[in-house]
């Protein structure tokens, strides 16, 4: 008897006896617990591992890609210009501030953003229908706007949800009917998670040398989504999903420049930019 494989990995053992016995050559597989062998017949072996040889040409091992090295940046910024927003909004909002009933100004109301008031796309997503809406915005905001803010630094990421999340509720109010209606920052929450998702996705920032892995981040968005995205009768779905592929959108689009994401002065220029966006918005709304 002769050797011809022998390896510690017992399934690429079992994989060489498989070729073998598809040629009808005589061999056995010996296996001493650290280790096993593939022996034949010593007037097989010329042939045995003249087909193994083949077999091994055909099916190189598969080489694992290693994932990019991710450069984390600082997310805490960004969060804490989010929770001060919605609670500033909030409280004008609550108190009539400037005398100015700042939800029906800010809501989204299609027949309204029809007729051209589209800044309502941007204000809505400050305003709340109440406490517990408003803290599980704050909730889910920030555990999504944290990943969001690591992968693209603060002012990027939160430029880009705040332009996802416009363009989510736009979108959702064209394809209702006018008469739709919808306040709170739900939209920009599953921006955020759509943005992460895609970014991860289309930068393969995961191992991806199988598809498993290759379609992980889009099944995990889109797992979340549904789990939180989805609720009663009072919650906006359609927004949701919007805002979960606008920002889905957006975050390939970043992936292509994703190098460049960790300079300063573009964060800062960014979260400026959202500021402005932003405050132009509601100045538009309280006046109009």
């Amino acid at each position: 008897m002769r050797v011809v494989f022998e390896s510690r990995n017992r399934r690429a053992c079992a994989d060489r006896a498989l070729v073998l016995a598809s040629l009808q050559i005589p061999h056995q597989i010996i296996d001493d617990e650290l280790s096993c062998a593939l022996v034949v017949p010593a007037e097989f072996s010329a042939k045995a591992a003249e087909e193994l040889r083949l077999y091994d040409a055909e099916n190189p091992p598969r080489v694992s890609t290693p994932a990019p090295i991710i450069q984390y940046q600082n997310a805490v910024p960004g969060l804490i210009a989010y929770v001060l927003t919605v609670l500033l909004v909030g409280g004008f909002a609550g108190i009539s501030a400037f005398g100015e009933n700042w939800l029906a100004a800010g809501r989204v109301s299609g027949e309204l953003i029809r007729d051209g008031e589209l800044w309502r796309a941007t204000t809505a997503l400050t305003l709340h229908g109440g406490l517990r809406h408003l803290v599980g915005n704050i909730v889910f905001g920030v555990f999504f706007g944290l990943f969001a803010g690591r992968l693209l630094g603060s002012g990027v990421a939160w430029l880009t949800i705040l332009l996802s999340a416009t363009a989510g509720n736009l979108a959702n109010t064209l394809l209702l009917s006018p008469s739709h209606a919808s306040i709170g920052a739900s939209t920009a929450v599953f921006a955020a998670l759509g943005l992460v998702a895609g970014h991860v996705w289309r930068a393969r920032l995961m191992r991806q040398d199988r598809w498993p892995y290759r379609i992980g981040p889009v099944v995990g968005g889109l797992a979340l989504l549904m789990y939180t995205g989805t609720g009663d009768a009072n919650t906006d779905i359609g927004a949701h999903l919007m805002g979960f592929v606008c920002g889905f959108g957006a975050g390939m689009l970043l992936a292509s420049v994703r190098r460049h994401l960790n300079r300063a002065e573009l964060q800062i220029g960014s979260g400026l930019a959202a500021a402005c966006i932003l405050v132009t918005a509601w100045v538009i709304a309280l006046s109009t």
